[in-house]
């Protein structure tokens, strides 16, 4: 486990995490950042404590927000390519000549 400083709101927190778990902390500090002017300003000058809960305010409403989402729409089917029927028949018959080839060979001498 290692350090990490992370920037929330004008203040600095220092958690412990894997060093593999590192480069995700950021990006997630980077989203946390992008709200926290509007959280900020929607806390006025009642404190830090005030700020962070308009900060989880606004980070739960997007979430919600994600998760009511519709799914998106599923992939279009990729159609099986076109098989003329000249050469169906053409694989047909050489099954029946394999077939009747194998059956040559198994029947006893």
């Amino acid at each position: 486990m290692a350090d990490i400083t992370l920037q929330v709101a004008g203040r600095s927190y220092t958690v412990s995490a894997r060093e593999e778990d590192m480069p995700h902390l950021r990006e997630l500090e980077a989203r946390i950042a992008s709200h926290a002017d509007a959280a900020m300003r929607a806390g006025g000058s009642q404190g830090g404590e005030r700020t962070l809960l308009y900060l989880a305010l606004i980070l739960a409403d997007a979430l919600d927000e994600a998760e009511r989402a519709p799914p998106p729409p599923a992939p279009a089917p990729v159609a099986a390519p076109a098989v003329s029927d000249e050469l169906l028949v053409r694989v047909a018959d050489r099954l029946e000549a394999v077939a009747a080839a194998l059956e040559e060979r198994s029947e006893p001498s």
